[in-house]
């Protein structure tokens, strides 16, 4: 049989729903539930919902409207024949259990623990409504984020494994933009080294992993991101994606990894591998009343491991282009931080000395860039069919951690498995 070119493939009914929610063409949250009423939604939740209002400090006229005033203030119900019939959105944040497993089956949260084996050490599931789930997610999370501490000046200023703020913005999006048409749970994986949220649907038409942070806030699921909006739950603005990047690169961590993401899920990565120095650096940016933006966060993080960056590229980095690059560039030097250079006449941007210094690095013993490292471990798998950590520390000089790290990113990009376990263990090709 020779080469297969295009084909036909059936589009069936239940998929219709779902491709009108990728394209934006449907509010799945808006639609009312049949067959359910008032009743099916929790009075307890109706309390926990005015708690959080409170506590997020969120619309305070909202407070002053009665429970059926203020559920409908929030869109969550409609009227249908003189009653109050809760929509999906409704449903989500305020049903009983029993009815969110009844009217809403596709409703899922794991949260989970693994080793670096893949064992389950914790495994807790939740169809509970979502600001009962959310709650439960969050103390879990807190209690096994662990922190650092340097000493910046006077002050021990701690670095947290992951961003609290980043981790919550990044379970928020993935129940507020699932796709609830689809069965499959939302999954939030903790591991050694690293963490990953996935949740059913992939991007909306039109969002890429090229356009991730400049594309204007587009939600699967409107009625329930405005309510959220409201609650003060996710980002006000809808650039939620902002604080994700921002609790990684504030650390001089490795950017929240978006690329295992297709049509069937968004899959994130967050990386625990903390460069302390740049994080104490930034503190102290912020302490003197001249915090980096984003974008100068994303170039001097990559300079850091990288060591240098062409316009063009900064560019793509930023996802606003080189004449916007340009400018972020000439701020930074302008700051003092980063120097322009000629060569072969090309011009390129590197950290200055001095600042390569402060954060731990020195361009004149520079080591290979973190990509670099991964091609040397793959180069390695290639040729001898496996490596294990401790080979990983011979043949790149570095420390355990650095070579946990290192695996972690490959293993969390499914580029490299684990096999075998304690002593035996160790990394082939996925």
């Amino acid at each position: 049989m020779g080469v297969r070119g295009p084909e036909c493939l059936p589009f069936y009914p239940y998929e219709h729903t779902s491709r009108h929610s990728d394209l934006g063409l449907v509010d799945q949250s808006a639609q009312l539930i049949e067959g359910s009423s008032w009743d099916d939604l929790d009075p307890i939740e109706i309390i926990r919902l005015r708690e959080t209002i409170r506590r997020l400090n969120a619309s305070p006229a909202l407070l002053t409207l009665d429970d059926r005033q203020l559920i409908q203030a929030l869109q969550l119900v409609e009227t249908r024949d003189g009653a109050l019939v809760p929509n999906v959105a409704g449903m989500l944040l305020l049903g009983r259990k029993e009815a969110i497993i009844r009217y809403l089956p596709t409703h899922q949260i794991a949260f989970q623990v693994l080793d670096s084996a893949g064992n389950v050490l914790m495994n807790d599931w939740f169809q509970e409504p979502l600001l009962r789930s959310l709650e439960a997610i969050n103390e879990r999370f807190g209690a096994r984020n662990q922190a650092q501490e340097i000493q910046v000046g006077l002050t021990r200023l701690p670095v947290p494994d992951y961003a609290a703020d980043a981790f919550r913005e990044a379970v928020n999006n993935a129940v507020a933009h699932r796709d609830y048409t689809r069965m499959g749970a939302v999954h939030i994986q903790m591991y050694p080294g690293y963490l990953q949220i996935t949740n059913p649907g992939g991007f909306l038409e039109g969002i890429t992993l090229d356009n991730l942070l400049v594309h204007e806030p587009k939600p699967r699921n409107p009625r329930l991101a405005e309510a959220f909006r409201r609650i003060n739950i996710v980002e006000t603005t809808g650039r939620g994606i902002d604080k994700i990047y921002m609790g990684q690169l504030r650390y001089g961590r490795s950017l929240p990894d978006y690329t295992r993401s297709d049509r069937e899920a968004i899959r994130l990565t967050l990386l625990n591998d903390a460069n302390l120095a740049f994080a104490a650096f930034v503190y102290e940016e912020d302490v003197a009343g001249r915090a980096l933006d984003l974008d100068e966060l994303l170039i001097l993080n990559y300079l850091r491991r990288e060591r240098r960056i062409a316009v063009e590229a900064a560019g793509a980095l930023t996802q606003r282009g080189p004449v916007y690059a340009q400018t972020v560039l000439d701020r930074l030097i302008k700051r003092g931080f980063v120097e322009e250079r000629v060569e072969r006449q090309e011009r390129f941007y590197y950290l200055i000395t001095q600042l390569h210094q402060r954060i731990g690095e020195s361009p004149r013993t520079l080591r290979p860039s973190v990509a670099e490292r991964e091609e040397m471990i793959l180069r390695y798998i290639d040729q001898y069919g496996r490596i294990t950590r401790r080979e990983v520390i011979d043949l790149l000089n570095v420390t355990d951690r650095q070579a946990r790290q290192l695996l972690a990113r490959l293993v969390g990009r499914d580029i490299i498995r684990l096999q075998g376990s304690s002593v035996a263990s160790h990394y082939v090709r996925a």
